[in-house]
This record gives C-alpha cells, sequence and structure tokens, in this order.
C-alpha cells in the first residue's frame, strides 16, 4: 500500500473525528498502567480501576513496588481478571526496579527498539501492550496495532490473508514518516471508527470511510 493511500485514510477519519487526545492519562506511570490494565475489558473499567489506585495513593512506581500483590488485585478489581493483572503490574515494576532503579526517565532514554524489547522480555506483556507503553508512555515512533486496525484496513482490502501483528504494523512503519504525534492520531482514529462503525457486524452508513473499496463479507 502506498503512502497516499494510508494518509487519504488518516485525513478522511481526522476530518470526521478531530483530534482524540488520546491516550488519556496525567502520568507516565498512569499510562503505563492502563495499558496493562485495559487488556480484554472496555475503557471505563479502566478508568474505574485507576481511580481506585488514586484514592489510596498507589499510583506511583514506588506504591506499586511497595503493595502487597493481592491489596492491589482489590483496587484494580475493576478492570477485570485483576488478580492476573496485578501480577501483570508487579512483573513490570520488577522489571523497572531491577533494570532502571525505578527509574521511568532511564526508561524514555532507551531507544524504541531497546525498550520494546526489554518491555516484551516481562511476563504478560505483549505486543499491543509493549507498543502501548512505548508510543503512548514514552514519545516513541511505534504504531500501535489491534483487532481494530486489523478488521478495518482488511474489510478494506488493505491486508493480505494472514498477515499478523508485525506484518500489519510493518504497513505503517513502511507507508508513513516515523512520526509519533502521527502515530497516535492515527491509531486512536482507527479505534473511533472501530467502536462507531467498524463493529463485528459493520454500520457502513455514515462511516468517514464508506466511499472506500471494501469487502464486508470477509470475516475479520
Amino acid at each position: 500500500m502506498t503512502n497516499s493511500k494510508l494518509l487519504d485514510i488518516y485525513q478522511r477519519l481526522y476530518d470526521a473525528y478531530g483530534p482524540q487526545f488520546w491516550w488519556p492519562g496525567e502520568s507516565t506511570i498512569e499510562i503505563i498502567v492502563g495499558a496493562i490494565l485495559t487488556q480484554n475489558t472496555s475503557w471505563s473499567n479502566v478508568e474505574k480501576a485507576i481511580a481506585n489506585l488514586k484514592n489510596a495513593d498507589c499510583l506511583s512506581p514506588q506504591k506499586l513496588h511497595t503493595i502487597a500483590v493481592e491489596q492491589l488485585g482489590t483496587l484494580i478489581r475493576p478492570a477485570g481478571y485483576y488478580n492476573i493483572k496485578a501480577q501483570r503490574l508487579k512483573n513490570f515494576i520488577h522489571y523497572l526496579f531491577e533494570r532502571h532503579s525505578g527509574d521511568l526517565d532511564s526508561l524514555e532514554a532507551l531507544s524504541a527498539g531497546t525498550l520494546r524489547e526489554q518491555l516484551l522480555a516481562i511476563k504478560g506483556i505483549g505486543p499491543e501492550t509493549a507498543d502501548s507503553i512505548c508510543l503512548y508512555a514514552f514519545n516513541k515512533p511505534i504504531f500501535v496495532v489491534d483487532a481494530y486496525t486489523a478488521r478495518i484496513f482488511g474489510r478494506h482490502g488493505l491486508l493480505e490473508p494472514g498477515w499478523g501483528y508485525h506484518q500489519i504494523q510493518d504497513l505503517f512503519h513502511s507507508g508513513l514518516e516515523k512520526d509519533p504525534v502521527l502515530f497516535n492520531e492515527f491509531h486512536a482514529l482507527i479505534v473511533h471508527t472501530g467502536k462507531e462503525h467498524c463493529k463485528p457486524k459493520p454500520i457502513c452508513k455514515g462511516c468517514p470511510l464508506e466511499e472506500l473499496p471494501h469487502c464486508i463479507d470477509e470475516v475479520f
């Protein structure tokens, strides 16, 4: 796919929806926690869990380092799978203190590739979560791929059948300037479109991409 096609899609979405101001978060650690908690749940549930952490004064690397995993699980219960996610948060915090003395600025100083590699080595953090942390918490030029990305671009015939995460990601890395601001906005617009129109049963009428070639009979 050419650069112009990607930019055309981006512009159509931006013209329709405007800036998304994503990822919501008042601090780096809040964005990281949100990226881990949002796995397999809605953002509204993540917001409730983060509010609990704030109310308990536990939303800092040091507090997350010292809190018992059982208590952490109780606080993040609204996010679902709270025992598993509490352990994943602990895994990240353990890495942060073991490898970087608890200093988030140390992570920011890493190259995008090195940071991504280290995050993926943490148990429970997969490509989408790692890339969300890289892009949204540390402003690294790494495009985040999710189910909405695969569905939207697959339905419009821009992906080959069977493409996985990294093949889809390479589509954006090779077709766009590696600009974290662009990657941020584009991914947020894709999520908006997926929620509004490109659902498992698509609502094509009124979609900003309605005029583009599409094959909605394909399963994505």
